[in-house]
């Protein structure tokens, strides 16, 4: 539907002119069996999309898109606010000399029980001085990948290694050579490999089916409904590995803390991006054969909850500008990399006052890699920007290849962690110091008690509710209106038309009464029943809508996402898209790992979000008449939507004047499925509607629920706001609607 220019709906008071058609019952704004025209209606993204790069245009432009990007990045792996960090309690062990370098063992832990493991490798002698450091995370190859003496043949054959000894195991030969130029550096198992397997390679990395055993609110585990809204993940577990991987070297007395690199490639790029997106401490990174403008990574451990909304793995690489940053494509989906992603990169490190820290190597006649040819363009990235003094090319050595038992962690004095310590009993325990945690620094800005506090609240949790919902109140030039019917009635005009958001392509069917007396005062009516909900069965007003009517109140209904005419005859909207890996879920077994809900949610708002998104958008279009002053707007969520609306207060703050928010007794962490209409990952770790309540502060609000403590906590909030007189606790549809009329 073509929209009309910004109007609001009370200039078309002024004309008796009607419009198109007039209602009867409950209003339709577009013609039967026809959707709005909106975006969200069409196919949805996976991460087979599109995920260009867009360069600002300023500097300072860029620095608040970067800060965003760190932030989401953060919030999806559950880091934000970041954990506690205790004693790594590192272990090293098992050295091993070979020419120009040693190998150690080391474990270390990243939480209470949680072991990292992998080989530390030091150039040999002892250093005069400190070294730069390198961390080596892998992809799916493992770090103990290993081509095999005919496989060897083979790559040495296509030009891709260059030795049978020291080649058969490209990712040692990276860190052996790393070592040989005078780096410190840790490959390290990512989760579920070599010797970190207290999480098995299945679960994470091909968990199937759900299992009924790690639900609930007690005894969860990975990938539940609850590890969800927690944000927990196997991705945000290695993220937080990495994390304190930097921690570990940074702790070696021979390390240079100001010459901290990061490499890795396919899946060991995706933890590169991840960790030099999010920690100043890494001063140059090398994603290999991951960065690019289609495929974002594949795995449940490359994924997960909100990652990659409004943004792709180009975005989350170039975050680490103005620091030196290089990358690799082959023939795989890195493929365009030159032409799609690298261009936009060198105009942003142009930008931002960086020009020659960042490049990219285009061997793209050798498939996914991170081969010999790659392995040198970053020994010469690393010579160059850690001052190593070596003359170019920087090329590999041969060297005795490590005995297997040279390479494992694990074994006599020091044995793998069984019984409590591996398994199931170990899935939960971890998840549960990871919440408490969590809890323990979330639950005192759910009920702030000084300024102070009250403070942080809003900087962390309203930081975190901006990437739940992903929105901000949008622009009133990206807000528009199209009148479709308007109907005169005895002491009110009905009228129906599409509220629009430009910037986002949206489009919001709503529906009006609006009183000869008016007051000035606009009423947003959030029914489970869409604009409907202000209508009774037989086309006249809801009572207590009729009754907002007589006291001069125009009140406004929308059909929000799913709701109304966004849904086709039939239809309802009881969960979220149950997008795959693939996006052809008819296609897939019924215990296929591409089912991951992370897929979904990975790269779409949920439904819970697309529909506060159209609260914001109508907010902005009632409150931004040209020529009419709009006094007051007040907001009123029927039970069943007070959660929408709760949200919607967290992010429109004082532009809702007023607030009621009826919850019906709703809590996030009731809901048993990942795929419910209501599901929103992270709620539970931001404290539930509590979270969101907790931002209404100074802001008048009415809840009407039944628990006291979060009665007591808004008492609280509002008393350290300086606004104990803004806030109502309980009452009924009456008070409420007396509250909204003050």
């Amino acid at each position: 539907m073509k929209l009309a220019p910004v109007a609001a709906f009370l200039l078309f008071v002024s004309s008796m002119v009607s419009a198109p058609h007039a209602m009867a019952g409950p209003p339709r704004v577009t013609p039967e069996g026809q959707l709005p025209e909106d975006p969200r209606t069409g196919p949805l993204k996976d991460l087979n999309g599109y995920f260009p790069f867009d360069v600002p245009t300023t500097r300072e432009a860029w620095e608040h898109r970067a800060e965003d990007l760190r932030r989401r990045v953060l919030v999806a792996n559950g880091l934000w606010p970041m954990p506690e960090k205790t004693p790594l309690n590192a272990v090293i062990h098992g050295k091993v000399a070979r020419p120009g370098f040693t190998v150690e063992k080391v474990y270390f832990e990243s939480y209470p029980g949680l072991f990292v493991t992998g080989l530390l490798f030091r150039p040999e002698g002892d250093a005069d001085q400190k070294r730069p450091a390198v961390l080596c995370p892998h992809g799916h190859g493992g770090r103990l990948q290993d081509h095999g003496p005919d496989g060897v043949l083979t790559q040495i054959a296509m030009g891709a290694e260059r030795f049978e000894e020291s080649g058969r195991m490209p990712k040692v030969a990276r860190a052996a050579t790393l070592a040989r130029l005078g780096c410190v550096t840790l490959l390290y198992d990512m989760m579920g490999y070599a010797d970190n397997r207290q999480l098995s390679q299945q679960l994470v990395h091909g968990f199937k089916t759900q299992r009924p055993e790690m639900e609930g609110k007690e005894n969860w585990g990975l990938f539940s409904a609850q590890a969800e809204m927690r944000l927990q993940s196997v991705f945000g577990f290695q993220t937080w590995n990495s994390i304190r991987a930097l921690d570990f070297l940074e702790s070696l007395p021979d390390v240079d803390p100001k010459r901290i690199g990061v490499t890795g490639g396919s899946g060991g790029g995706t933890q590169t991006q991840m960790i030099s997106a999010i920690d100043e401490r890494v001063t140059a990174s090398f994603p290999c054969v991951m960065p690019s403008t289609s495929m974002q990574g594949g795995c449940t451990c490359e994924n997960t909850n909100l990652l990659r909304i409004g943004q792709g793995n180009i975005d989350i690489a170039a975050a680490v500008a103005p620091r030196p940053l290089g990358m690799t494509s082959a023939d795989d989906w890195t493929l365009e990399l030159k032409t799609k992603g690298y261009p936009e990169l060198l105009a942003l490190y142009e930008l931002a006052g960086a020009k020659g820290k960042y490049e990219a190597f285009f061997d793209i006649h050798f498939k996914h890699n991170y081969n010999h040819v790659s392995r040198t363009h970053m020994y010469a990235f690393a010579n160059k920007h850690f001052g190593l003094g070596f003359k170019e090319p920087v090329l590999e050595r041969d060297f005795e290849r490590l005995e297997r038992d040279r390479l494992t962690v694990w074994g006599g004095e020091h044995p793998a962690p069984s019984g409590e310590r591996a398994g199931d009993a170990h899935e939960r325990a971890v998840n549960r110091w990871w919440a408490e945690d969590s809890d323990r620094q979330i639950a005192p800005l759910l009920a702030p008690k000084d300024a102070d506090t009250l403070a942080q609240s809003r900087s962390v949790l309203g930081q975190a509710a901006s990437i739940l919902i992903g929105r901000e109140l949008p622009a009133k030039e990206d807000v528009n209106f199209g009148l479709v019917g308007k109907e005169k009635l005895p002491g009110q005009i009905r009228m129906t038309g599409m509220i629009g958001n430009d910037k986002h392509g949206e489009e919001i069917p709503a529906a009006f009464v609006h009183p000869e007396n008016w007051n000035g005062r606009v009423a947003l009516w959030i029914s489970p029943r869409g604009k409907a909900g202000l209508f009774d069965g037989g086309g006249g007003l809801d009572p207590a809508v009729g009754k907002l009517v007589e006291a001069g109140y125009a009140v406004a209904g929308l059909d929000l996402f799913k709701q109304g005419e966004f849904l086709n005859p039939g239809e309802s909207a009881d969960e979220n898209p149950r997008i795959t890996y693939s996006n052809k879920g008819d296609e897939l077994p019924a215990d296929s790992w591409q089912r991951s809900p992370v897929y979904y949610y990975g790269y779409n708002d949920s439904i819970f979000a697309r529909r506060v998104h159209d609260i914001l958008t109508a907010l902005t279009f009632i409150r931004n008449h040209e020529t009419w002053q709009v006094k007051e707007v007040g907001i009123m969520g029927a039970p069943g939507t007070g959660h929408w609306v709760a949200a919607a207060r967290a992010i429109a703050g004082n532009a809702i004047d007023k607030a009621v928010v009826d919850t019906g007794g709703f809590r996030f962490g009731k809901l048993t499925s990942d795929w419910d209409a209501d599901f929103q990952p992270g709620a539970i770790k931001y404290g539930d509607v509590a979270g969101f309540l907790a931002l209404s502060a100074p802001n008048p609000l009415m809840l009407l629920d039944d628990d006291a403590s979060l009665k007591k906590a808004m008492q609280t909030t509002y008393q350290a706001a300086g606004a104990s007189d803004a806030l109502r606790l309980g009452g009924d549809r009456d008070a409420a609607l007396a509250f909204l009329a003050e």
